[in-house]
């Protein structure tokens, strides 16, 4: 193969992730000619409801999947944590990049960080796992829906339409926006979505040449760490509908993973802690989810 296509979302964190792999590809394979092909998603055209009432994750990978089937692009590049737990059939990942900072990011033009933010206080965010944090930590907050790409996020908070604002700081990372960052939300107190930081690639299943293309990108801790996370995701039949969050680590042979679920009704969380072998954190994912299910993650999850 001397000509590989990349599928992309056309913001500008999803085409500096995909000429990232372009450029890793370029090293890994001299004489690779790559393209990108770059669409809109649905996800991204509809930017005045939340992702959790339009249909979730998959709005960000059906036309890049379409592209796919129809021979018009060779594979996919995504930011893990937008994409579902289960993939459509046909599909498969072919290697998960170095994780990036896997951690949310607190932005105001005027605050220093979250503790700082004035009683009544604007807070700009659409994710469910967000906004239970931001109940929990602080009920007084207002929160209010925020859709669009980082730099369209970032003009509206200096603005004045919101007091502040959370983002990943892997994306403002990516761009440079380093500057942004007022403070970094981190656990225990503050839980990032299952896979935050991790690039992967997506290609159709049955294809062993791109797969061993693509192998010399896949950073084994970071894949490790994420399958673990997401086996606890799928477990939960977890989505964007459901508040869910995880975060592995890794250290020598001993994988770590805590999860979290929320509670959209009395904002009161449940979390669970597991380790086990690095060689199955399909089984590491599995165990945390049934401790959450012990301590009532169905109710909370509209399971039961």
């Amino acid at each position: 193969m001397n000509i590989l296509r990349l599928a992309t979302r056309e913001s500008t964190l999803a085409l500096w992730q995909t000429r990232h792999v372009a450029g890793l590809l370029q090293r890994a394979h001299p004489g690779l000619q790559v393209e990108l092909v770059p669409m809109t998603t649905r996800g991204d055209q509809i930017l005045d409801v939340s992702l959790s009432k339009i249909g979730g994750k998959g709005l960000f990978l059906k036309e890049l999947e379409v592209a796919m089937l129809e021979g018009r692009a060779d594979a996919a590049v995504h930011s893990l944590k937008d994409v579902p737990m289960q993939l459509e059939e046909g599909f498969a990942l072919a290697a998960v990049l170095k994780r990036d900072n896997p951690f949310d990011a607190f932005i105001s033009p005027a605050y220093a960080d979250l503790s700082a933010l004035p009683h009544g206080a604007c807070v700009g965010t659409s994710s469910l796992r967000r906004q239970l944090q931001l109940k929990q930590l602080r009920p007084d907050l207002v929160l209010k829906d925020l859709r669009g790409n980082i730099n369209t996020r970032l003009a509206k908070c200096q603005n004045g339409e919101y007091d502040a604002i959370i983002l990943a700081c892997a994306g403002l990372e990516r761009l440079d926006l380093h500057a942004q960052i007022r403070s970094v939300l981190t656990p225990p107190q503050w839980w990032p979505a299952v896979a935050q930081g991790a690039i992967a690639i997506e290609i159709r299943r049955n294809q062993p040449q791109l797969k061993a293309l693509f192998a010399a990108l896949n950073h084994p801790e970071t894949e490790c760490c994420v399958r673990a996370e997401r086996a606890m995701n799928k477990a939960l039949h977890g989505s964007c509908h459901v508040p869910v969050a995880a975060y592995a680590t890794l250290q020598g042979e001993s994988l770590a993973l805590s999860g979290w679920v929320g509670d959209a009704t009395h904002g009161h969380p449940i979390t669970a802690q597991a380790s086990g072998n690095a060689a199955s954190p399909e089984l590491l994912g599995e165990a945390v989810a049934e401790q959450l299910f012990g301590l009532g993650a169905a109710k909370l999850l509209g399971l039961s």
